[in-house]
């Protein structure tokens, strides 16, 4: 069955900094690249939605010296 990622999102401190959705258009291994500007320490949390309906999370700590 496929499994093709179809939406991805990022947030930082539970504010949606990019929420992009990949068309089947798009490269088998797309390489994805954005700017962020944020105020203070904090966490991004990356998500990765799938054909299947699976959702795939990864967090990253930041921070701002």
């Amino acid at each position: 069955p496929r499994q093709i990622i179809n939406r991805f999102t990022c947030e930082f401190g539970g504010v949606m900094v990019i929420d992009a959705a990949l068309e089947p258009a798009i490269s088998a291994n797309p390489y994805l690249e954005f700017e962020a500007v944020v105020p203070a320490s904090g966490e991004f949390v990356f998500t990765w939605y799938d054909d299947n309906g699976e959702v795939y999370t990864a967090t990253e700590a930041f921070e701002v010296s």
